[in-house]
């Protein structure tokens, strides 16, 4: 089975707003600017609005710097692992029909070495060949 020459320019297309989207932060945000949470301006505006108010929660945890820096780097990596793996499944959802109907080596290299699991004598489900 010949691979789709779309899903290289789909793929450059991609990789192109990725990069992109990577760059015009960095072109527009001036070197003078200083780098602040939400979480500070958040404060700052509350600060100013309501000088009278009082956080009614405490954290429970703050790490220091660092700390917080990494935590949030971990996410982020597995918010990416959970990402690419929906990514996986769905296209091997979507491509193993096709290889169904292509012949069975396909299917094979699709699902992997799959050994048979169906009982001696037993009749295997519909579906299952």
């Amino acid at each position: 089975m010949s691979a789709d020459p779309r899903f290289g320019v789909v793929n450059g297309l991609l990789v192109l707003a990725v990069l992109v989207l990577a760059a015009v932060p960095l072109v527009f945000v001036g070197s003078a600017t200083e780098f602040g949470g939400a979480d500070g301006v958040a404060a700052e505006t509350i600060e100013t609005d309501n000088p009278e108010f009082e956080p009614w929660a405490d954290p429970l945890f703050e790490p220091e710097a660092e700390t917080a820096s990494g935590l949030f780097a971990l996410q982020a990596a597995i918010g990416a692992g959970v990402l690419g793996y929906v990514f996986g499944v769905v296209r091997t959802r979507r491509r193993l029909p096709e290889a169904r109907r292509g012949g069975s080596a396909d299917v094979e290299r699709l699902q992997g070495d799959r050994a048979d699991t169906t009982p001696a004598g037993a009749r295997p489900a519909d579906g299952d060949t």
